[in-house]
């Protein structure tokens, strides 16, 4: 049921926006945060699922390595910039997810979709006004290089829709984590960094991606790309309330513009779920 994958991906986005303040809480190096968390990830992942099908296929291997890159590129630009530009520039992704649905998938873009891709990249642009001369640039950098690896690893799952797309977020979690190893014996984080690092993988990656890849088979790539708008509202405003971290001028106007457009299209989709699980018929009594 549609309905249904959209509460998923609610619960998915809820998950999702702890990762702002909970990887600024960690003092390590970025790459070190990303291959711990996903090793913690692997093993919730190899707790729900313990028996998995490895095709080694183009998508499924693909998904892996989109999504490898996803993590690491993201704990990056948490650290490099401030989590709001962080979050909001990763959601770039629909742009690129709509640039390859129909080549990919055959899943058909709207209009809707095109307004809404035409308004975030438009948003996007305004958030380097801030940073063009200080170290945050690179931190944008990388959340846009996170946004594009994120509308792939949305592309691999939905893809493997008719199998078990959560093999390719497995094998993801795994390397990351053999990325992450020479950076985690450098140095280790103290006791407080510890119960986050297991917050994040348990809950802000493990759980989360085990209920994005059970959405992603009910719903289209773009709609498990625009659907979680939870995330890029609160991620920010969790680090706000306990950090006091505020973003620029000109990267809040352009978060607006990234949030009314998405918003906008999510309750459309919203609407259109809850129609098409209203048309399906009943059992006869």
């Amino acid at each position: 049921m549609k309905t249904k994958a959209i509460i998923y991906l609610i619960i998915t986005a809820l998950l999702w926006s702890s990762g702002g303040l909970l990887i600024k809480m960690v003092t390590w190096n970025p790459v070190a945060i990303a291959g711990t968390r996903s090793a913690i990830a692997g093993l919730v992942i190899l707790a729900f699922r313990r028996r998995m099908t490895f095709n080694w296929g183009f998508a499924q291997v693909g998904g892996a390595l989109c999504y490898a890159a996803t993590v690491i590129l993201f704990v990056m630009a948490t650290k490099l910039t401030t989590a709001a530009n962080a979050i909001l520039l990763q959601y770039s992704a629909p742009i690129y997810v709509a640039i390859l649905s129909y080549w990919l998938l055959k899943e058909r873009i709207t209009r809707s979709d095109l307004m809404t891709i035409t308004a975030t990249s438009g948003g996007m642009v305004l958030f380097f006004l801030d940073d063009l001369s200080k170290g945050g640039f690179w931190g944008n950098v990388s959340a846009i290089l996170s946004g594009i690896a994120f509308a792939g690893t949305t592309l691999m799952l939905r893809k493997q829709k008719d199998h078990s797309p959560l093999e390719s977020v497995f094998l993801g979690n795994i390397l990351t984590a053999l990325i992450g190893l020479p950076f985690m014996v450098r140095s280790m984080p103290d006791a407080q960094g510890w119960i986050v690092l297991v917050l994040l993988g348990v809950f802000q990656l493990g759980f989360s991606y085990i209920l994005y890849a059970e959405a992603l088979k009910q719903v289209t790539a773009i709609e498990g790309i625009l659907i979680p708008i939870l995330e890029p509202i609160l991620n920010p405003l969790w680090v706000f309330l306990m950090i006091g971290e505020i973003p620029g001028p000109w990267a809040i106007i352009g978060g607006i513009f990234v949030l009314v457009s998405v918003t906008l299209r999510c309750l459309s989709t919203l609407k259109q779920g809850q129609s098409e699980d209203l048309s399906v018929p009943g059992p006869e009594r």
